[in-house]
């Protein structure tokens, strides 16, 4: 899809849906797009500006505000659009943020 994940295990809660959130990796904070998906016990995190790899590395998030519910998309071109779309949301949100 063009937005690489850290996929986290997620169990016994109640959250679910679109996030605008923060990512800490080895002392660096990052902006992040996650998805909560209570079905599956997963919280998907695509990492603002992050380039590198995240494999066997720790990551806290935390959410922040809940952009909008999970839906079921036509085609994945509908879906990377509503991705974009949330990431530009996020990105307005979060530089408000002190």
């Amino acid at each position: 899809m063009g937005f690489p994940t850290a996929n986290i295990a997620l169990a016994g809660t109640e959250v679910s849906g679109i996030y605008a959130a923060k990512a800490i990796v080895g002392g660096k904070e990052y902006q992040a797009a996650a998805f909560a998906n209570p079905e599956r016990e997963l919280l998907e995190a695509h990492l603002l500006d992050f380039s590198g790899d995240l494999y066997g590395k720790s990551i806290e998030i935390e959410l922040f505000e809940k952009i909008r519910e999970s839906m079921k998309f036509s085609d994945d071109t509908a879906l990377r659009a509503a991705i974009a779309d949330d990431i530009r949301r996020i990105r307005a949100l979060l530089g408000k943020r002190p």
